[in-house]
């Protein structure tokens, strides 16, 4: 049985139409029907009913499509293993970072692997949706992201890395800089600057301070990239409302301060490691497992 077919199935199977799988498959319609011609002769019956303009799995096609994928998964990752040894070295990898992480690691990251001979790191920033079908495509080998916002799924492995306590920050010239005690009504005065929030964080902000402090209101400065937001609040008088240690730099040379809120925020940032379930690691992972320690427990 060809792995080929297995996988020509597959694609007819998600895609419901034979036109669509072959332009997924970057093939020709007729040589994806005599591919599936090939695995019905192979299998002794049919897989597939064409019914009008219509395909359908028949009860041996439903059965064959859910053993093929753990079939055409395990090939991709032998063929994967096989690359690795063929390449020797600590190889190649390429990682995505949410908002919060690649604050504090992608400028750390891009040095450490500077320094690793054989190396090669790429780096991507998106979506959590986004990247989660790109580790799903293989096209990432981990992510380093908000744990809240990855939807669980059983070919997830979702390991918690470091939780991290959420404040508000300002420039060290901010009119409330100075003040031992700040209401959340204070911060509402000016523009808050953050990064998408988790549903369970938003709802964690409205129990501690009322209806005030919905994200959707309070935030009026939204977007992925930390290290712009605290180039916009060291700038002007917005205030910065996320994972204090992204602002780690800036709050040791006095450029920025905390706010005192009362009562402190309760809400944290909670960055998870997230790789797809059963496949084979290069061995430049096992030093970006330990890169992501050392950094992110300092």
């Amino acid at each position: 049985m060809n792995i080929k077919h297995l996988e020509h199935l597959l694609a007819l199977a998600d895609t419901g139409s034979f036109s669509r799988a072959a332009e997924k498959l970057f093939i020709t319609q007729s040589a994806l029907s005599r591919s599936i011609q090939s695995l019905e002769d192979d299998l002794g019956g049919k897989v597939l009913d064409r019914i009008g303009k219509r395909n359908e799995l028949t009860p041996l096609g439903l059965d064959v499509v859910a053993r093929a994928r753990h079939i055409v998964r395990d090939a991709s990752e032998l063929r994967h293993s096989a690359k690795l040894l063929k390449d020797g070295g600590r190889g190649a990898i390429s990682v995505g970072l949410g908002s919060g992480p690649a604050a504090l690691l992608m400028v750390p990251l891009m040095c450490a692997a500077a320094s690793q001979p054989g190396m090669r790191v790429a780096v991507t920033q998106g979506p959590v949706e986004l990247q989660i079908q790109q580790l799903r495509s293989r096209q990432l080998d981990a992510m380093v992201v908000d744990m809240r916002r990855v939807i669980p799924g059983a070919d997830l492995n979702i390991e918690s890395l470091v939780e991290l306590q959420a404040g508000f920050v300002t420039r060290d010239k901010h009119p409330l800089s100075r003040k031992r005690s700040v209401s959340l009504s204070d911060v509402l005065r000016f523009p808050v600057a953050c990064t998408p929030l988790s549903d369970e964080v938003a709802r964690a902000l409205v129990d501690q301070y009322g209806l005030q402090a919905n994200p959707a209101e309070m935030v009026t400065l939204r977007c992925d990239d930390i290290n712009a937001q605290l180039a916009t609040v060291a700038q002007t008088d917005a205030i910065y409302l996320g994972a204090i240690a992204a602002a780690r730099d800036r709050l040791k040379d006095g450029s920025m301060v905390e706010l005192h809120i009362k009562p402190r925020l309760q809400a944290t940032a909670r960055f998870a490691y997230v790789t797809l379930a059963g496949r084979t690691e290069a061995p430049a992972m096992a030093y970006f497992r330990q890169f992501l320690h050392a950094h992110l427990h300092e």
